[in-house]
């Protein structure tokens, strides 16, 4: 399975990297939103993880191109944010799941599994 990562904190990005590579996972690292969407409409990903402050597209922008495509693409989405309206409009363009950072690691590879088992 080919999970597309999309963060900008390089900390995070390489946690998540290293941890979803261990579970068995190919790993396409995004840096900024614009590679994201770039990635994800020529060759699309089983999964997307996004973060939704970032250079040059927002997560929220990745959720548009993606229905934009109309790509079945399950997306969890990632911020510090937490703010209700950042939430609901992530939910509106079709994220599949949420998490505030900081989040765990583990809690994030079980939502994963959670959204691939049927694919």
């Amino acid at each position: 399975m080919k999970i597309l990562l999309a963060e900008d904190d390089e900390l995070i990005l390489k946690t998540i990297e290293h941890k979803l590579k261990n579970e068995g996972y190919d790993i396409i690292l995004c840096r900024n939103g614009k590679e994201a969407i770039d990635h994800i409409v020529s060759d699309p990903p089983d999964l997307v993880v996004t973060d939704i402050m970032m250079p040059f597209a927002s997560g929220i922008e990745i959720l548009s191109a993606i229905q934009q495509h109309n790509l079945s693409i399950n997306v969890i989405v990632l911020s510090s944010l937490g703010q209700e309206d950042v939430v609901e409009d992530a939910f509106i363009l079709g994220a599949s799941d949420f998490m505030v950072k900081p989040f765990n690691p583990n809690e994030l590879v079980l939502r994963i599994k959670r959204l691939l088992r049927f694919k």
